[in-house]
């Protein structure tokens, strides 16, 4: 049986980076997830030298996948530059100051990076996102999802997908592919009933992890489920690769909309482009006489938009089948094209494509 324990000990026998100790004792294991046979593990490795962390995630995959029971290893390292001064007694040189984009690259093959983002939970932004992956998908397009969420993840859920990644050929780790779409999410790394509980630097080298480390391929939009809030992960985000836009979803309540407006202002403070805003649960339409029910009133976000000077990318309505058919795994997209709100979102990708850089 695999356990935390066993993980331990193998690790044990992998050398620090300094040479003083091993690299359990040494403090640079923060963090271990188990779920079947797969292993994540969270590193500390304070150095800048790329071959060294590489070496050092390199015999630490070797040594637990030594394990019976281990099928595979995913590692997320957070780095910080060692203190000069504890080491040498001498006074580290003044950092010059640099540009929060300075490490900025792109993915070698994916032409769009668009942030499905909300800074208010509840808003729908997963099923947003994956409808619109979906969509923007059904001309034919090539598209991955990139589950950003590390605290919540759901695109799995949404997608029902029991698949977990392999090995990549290029890169460390192939995406899962589902519906045409490739996929990846830590939700195919943890158990469903256990909480990840991680620091903010692990979760900034998790979204960096898959963006630099999972085998994307050719894509011609990499759609990346944001986490609700204006945190680490988007500042991960913006600071690692140069995103296309960002769309933020809300509904039309002030609450919504006042967070809504914090997350766009977010995204333009830090320089990264926004494609424009989303109004889901815009309106109930009744199945029976066809009245339409302003739930959370209407229009605030195309408002908002105007005032903002941004996209209003469109309108989707409240409606049961989409939840029920999200918690089933079909997408309201896939599971009912020819349905209203299924329509919206068609509407909205051509929105979005049209926005894009060719």
């Amino acid at each position: 049986m695999i356990d935390r324990d066993s993980v331990e000990r193998a690790l044990r026998e992998v050398r620090d980076i300094y040479g003083n100790a091993d690299i359990v004792s040494a403090g640079r294991l923060e963090q271990v997830g188990i779920a079947g046979g797969e292993v994540t593990l969270g590193l500390h490795l304070p150095t800048d030298d790329a071959d060294v962390k590489r070496d050092a995630e390199g015999a630490c995959r070797r040594a637990v996948k030594a394990l019976a029971g281990v099928s595979g290893v995913t590692i997320m390292t957070r780095g910080s530059k060692p203190k000069l001064e504890a080491a040498t007694g001498q006074a580290p040189p003044r950092a010059q100051s640099a540009s929060p984009f300075d490490d900025q690259a792109p993915i070698e093959g994916v032409q769009n990076i668009i942030a499905v983002s909300s800074a208010k939970g509840g808003v729908g932004k997963s099923t947003v996102c994956v409808n619109l992956a979906l969509a923007l998908a059904r001309p034919g397009a090539r598209v991955g999802v990139m589950d950003a969420d590390v605290y919540g993840p759901s695109v799995h859920l949404l997608l029902d997908v029991r698949d977990r990644p392999q090995e990549g050929r290029k890169k460390e780790i192939a995406p899962v592919v589902k519906d045409g779409l490739a996929l990846m999410s830590l939700g195919f790394l943890t158990e469903r009933d256990r909480p990840v509980i991680w620091r903010g630097p692990i979760v900034m080298g998790v979204v960096k992890k898959f963006l630099q480390d999972v085998d994307w391929g050719e894509l011609d939009y990499l759609v990346v489920d944001m986490p609700p809030g204006t945190g680490d992960a988007q500042l991960t985000l913006v600071q690692t690769v140069p995103i296309t836009g960002a769309v933020i979803v809300t509904t039309s309540s002030e609450l919504a909309l006042v967070d809504a407006e914090k997350g766009l202002q977010m995204y333009r403070t830090v320089g990264a482009p926004v494609l424009g805003i989303v109004e889901n649960m815009s309106y109930f339409a009744c199945p029976h006489c066809g009245e339409r029910t302003e739930i959370f009133s209407r229009g605030g976000a195309r408002e908002l938009a105007a005032r903002l000077g941004t996209e209003f990318l469109g309108e989707i309505p409240l409606d049961p089948i989409v939840r029920e058919r999200g918690d089933a795994g079909v997408p309201i997209v896939k599971h009912a094209p020819d349905s209203i709100p299924a329509q919206a979102f068609f509407a909205i990708a051509e929105r979005v494509r049209a926005l894009c850089p060719a």
